[in-house]
């Protein structure tokens, strides 16, 4: 098994910047800007050969009462309780503070193996500053330099010297497991993703807070239900452009895009509350032209009358007409109503994307469509339309050859589209049609 690191501190102490260190990766977000890291963020990381998974914090407050910061310290809580090991940053250059010794006296009461990283220590690592943080009871402090990576190997041996590491014996027997399907739960900010994440879990994993905004990074959760794994992505949510000021608000949004590009799934969560926004549309679009399979979740449908009902649903078909190959489910994340569903048309939908058509059924298919309804003649041309094979999965792609078949027209590509979708029962994933013409070997002849 490998060790669990619970990296905890104040705020803005450089968590994040020795998090990516210690995984090698830029997955958290780094900004000289106080509490911005509020879920638990896990990576895995390696030294030599041991392996070890991190956990990024929040930073930590431990007596709040009140807020996102009380949300906040609940989740290092839980990351502490979790861990085998705690590295307790502080800030060298800062001194100690009251918030240091209120961490200090909560960790002493955790049982937990604890590190100080006295981070920020470039050029300091004789400084008599160190002296200070001695008063933390906490033992000798490991001078670091997150930022430049300096006594991050030393500060690591100290913490895995105590854990034994296994041999490859256990990555071979994992070695022919199918991938987890990466589900990315995207939408507009409050329409409780991170709620619809937690419910799923059965835990308060994500900070879940009736302030639009509370999700800043894209947080990876693994997850396994019914022996297919998952990781389940919970984005930050997106508004248009002109609502997004702060520059951390910018780094969440391509954060967003990007955990949107590399998913498997995408999970559109919609609010019935506020109905079909031009927002909703955009995200919408973007998940589209990312190619990804995508579900569509009507959440809080328990909060609104049959007229609103009725209305919400008139306005999907209108506004987000370009998705009607995804399926759309009616939810409750908070009264845990409809979410089987969900899963199943989430299934549905990876089986669509990744769905493999062989040659001589397409081409069947192909020749089926054109003997029904043949192409429209452009000029004095009519497209011939040959054969057809597949080109690609997520989404899937089937090429098709013949002459002419720049004439084709879009209506008559969406036809195809409807007659193979048909045949392959393809729900929930785009489906592109390329169009190959082939050459004449005489038209550079004179």
């Amino acid at each position: 098994m490998k060790p669990v690191i619970a990296v905890v501190g104040r705020p803005n102490v450089g968590k994040s910047t020795l998090f990516n260190r210690m995984t090698k990766s830029r997955d958290a977000i780094v900004a000289d800007f106080s509490g911005l890291t509020r879920d638990r963020h896990y990576g895995d990381g390696r030294l030599a050969d041991r392996e070890y998974i991190v956990v990024d914090t929040g930073g930590f407050e431990p007596d709040s009462s009140t807020g996102i910061v009380k949300e906040m310290a609940k989740q290092t809580r839980q990351a502490v309780a979790e861990a085998d090991a705690v590295i307790f940053v502080v800030d060298l250059r800062a001194g100690v503070s009251a918030q240091d010794h209120d961490i200090a006296r909560y960790l002493r009461t955790a049982n937990k193996k604890v590190f100080l990283a006295a981070n920020k220590a470039e050029g300091m690592s004789d400084s008599p500053l160190l002296g200070e943080l001695y008063e933390l009871g906490m033992g000798a402090p490991h001078p670091i330099s997150s930022a430049h990576g300096q006594g991050i190997r030393s500060l690591l041996d100290a913490v895995l010297a105590d854990f034994p590491f296994d041999d490859d014996g256990e990555e071979e027997e994992g070695a022919g497991e199918q991938a987890p399907i990466r589900l990315a739960v995207a939408g507009r900010p409050n329409v409780g993703k991170s709620t619809l994440i937690n419910t799923w879990l059965g835990e308060e994993r994500l900070v879940a807070f009736d302030m639009p905004g509370t999700t800043r990074d894209a947080i990876t959760v693994p997850f396994e239900r019914h022996g297919q794994k998952f990781e389940l992505i919970d984005t930050a949510g997106l508004r248009r452009k002109g609502k997004v000021f702060e520059a951390i608000e910018k780094f969440s949004v391509v954060k967003t895009l990007q955990a949107i590009a590399s998913a498997d799934v995408v999970l559109l969560l919609l609010d019935a509350t506020q109905g079909v926004s031009e927002q909703d549309a955009h995200i919408a679009g973007y998940i589209l032209e990312s190619g990804r399979a995508v579900v569509l979740a009507v959440n809080k449908w328990d909060a609104i009358d049959d007229y609103q009902r009725e209305t919400l649903e008139r306005s999907i078909a209108q506004r987000l007409a370009f998705l009607k190959f995804a399926p759309v489910l009616r939810i409750s994340a908070l009264r845990r109503q409809g979410l089987g569903p969900v899963w199943q048309a989430i299934a549905d939908a990876h089986a669509s994307a990744t769905r493999k058509m062989s040659t001589p059924v397409l081409t069947r298919l192909l020749h089926e469509a054109v003997e029904f309804q043949t192409p429209k003649r452009s000029g004095g041309f009519r497209p011939k339309l040959r054969y057809a094979h597949q080109g690609g999965m997520s989404p899937p792609v089937i090429v098709i050859h013949g002459n002419s078949l720049e004439h084709v027209t879009d209506v008559y590509k969406r036809y195809l589209e409807m007659r193979f979708r048909e045949h392959f029962k393809l729900v929930g994933t785009p489906l592109r049609i390329e169009m190959r013409s082939s050459k004449n070997p005489y038209a550079d002849k004179d």
